[in-house]
């Protein structure tokens, strides 16, 4: 299991599990940030589907076999827009996704 670099995030995704930091309309459209892409206006009304991954499960079992989850703690990624389960953590917003609810990690 990794964990964030400033240990703030007490929370411990299990499985294949990702806890994601949402990006606000305003880091999606700083200027020189080329991780992110920027949607049209009418698409950036609703939530972010793109975020910093802060915590990751030890991954799931297939055939008997753990298998690591593919994403790791830092990377910024893509992911489905109605695939995430909301918490608050220190009123701040963030995101349980399954693994195979990412759709990229940008680079």
């Amino acid at each position: 299991m990794q964990k964030t670099k400033s240990q703030a995030t007490k929370i411990i995704p299990l499985g294949d599990r990702v806890l994601v930091r949402p990006f606000s309309e305003t880091e999606l459209r700083k200027e020189g940030n080329k991780s992110t892409f920027i949607l049209p206006d009418s698409v950036t009304k609703e939530k972010s589907a793109q975020g910093k991954v802060l915590a990751v499960g030890e991954g799931k079992f297939v055939d008997g076999k753990l298998q690591p989850v593919r994403v790791k703690v830092g990377d910024t990624v893509f992911f489905s827009k109605y695939s995430y389960d909301e918490i608050a953590q220190d009123e701040e917003e963030l995101y349980f996704l399954k693994e195979e609810n990412i759709l990229a990690i940008i680079k």
